[in-house]
């Protein structure tokens, strides 16, 4: 593990996720609908000649038929607009590919051409630091020791684990813990940095590639231009 340190500042959490939640019941509504006119259709159909049903009925009936149509239209209109919101954050995300970014998380991709990456900051943290790497299991498969005292860096875990094996591809979680002036356990906060090798869009949720770990655009804080060694580093 390779274990840099750093004065970057990162910048304002960017993005937003976009949900659809709120039109699930649009299948529901037009079963009611199919339903309301089945309804009103057999009752037409079965009426008594001799006593038939009084036509403001029908009027009143007819104009709760207009309004249930309007708003089965309205459902499928607003139903376009959200698709098109999303197909257009996918577009905007797209420009990230290549990109190195930085992310409100302390989860990152790891693969054996490129490295996991993370940020640690706790101005009131002092060293030594003792930093933990968990896979997606949440089993402990790393864990180094950084003699900091500055509360800032950089750590870069090419996937060699504690016992000296190879970590597989996947997604792994960074924890760095410090103790501050009075000796209590604090924890340092973690972003997750990498090249983005992919978009993808999901639910009406935009997630970013990194290594192979998606993280939502929503969680991006920094974007610069790709650095030509972000791939190396060392156990």
């Amino acid at each position: 593990m390779t274990i840099a340190t750093t004065t970057t500042n990162t910048g304002q959490a960017a993005g937003a996720a976009t949900g659809t939640d709120a039109l699930t019941s649009g299948k529901t509504a037009s079963a009611d609908f199919n339903l309301f006119l089945k309804l009103l259709t057999t009752q037409a159909q079965n009426q008594d000649p001799l006593n038939p049903t009084d036509a403001t009925q029908y009027t009143q009936q007819l104009a709760q038929f207009s309004q249930v149509e309007q708003s089965l239209q309205q459902t499928g209109t607003l139903k376009d607009i959200l698709s098109r919101f999303s197909t257009q954050d996918l577009s905007s995300a797209a420009n990230l590919i290549g990109r190195e970014a930085t992310f409100d998380s302390d989860t990152v991709g790891l693969t054996s051409k490129s490295p996991a990456r993370w940020t640690y900051s706790n101005s009131g943290m002092t060293g030594p630091l003792t930093a933990t790497i968990k896979d997606a299991s949440g089993r402990t498969v790393s864990t180094q020791t950084i003699d900091d005292d500055s509360g800032r860096g950089e750590v870069i875990w090419t996937g060699t684990k504690s016992d000296g094996s190879q970590a597989a591809d996947g997604a792994y979680t960074l924890s760095v813990k410090g103790q501050d002036s009075g000796g209590v356990t604090v924890s340092a906060t973690i972003n997750a940095i990498g090249t983005v090798g992919d978009v993808q869009s999901k639910g009406g949720v935009v997630t970013v590639g990194i290594n192979g770990a998606q993280l939502p655009m929503s969680s991006l804080i920094r974007l610069t231009a790709a650095q030509s060694g972000s791939t190396s580093g060392s156990s």
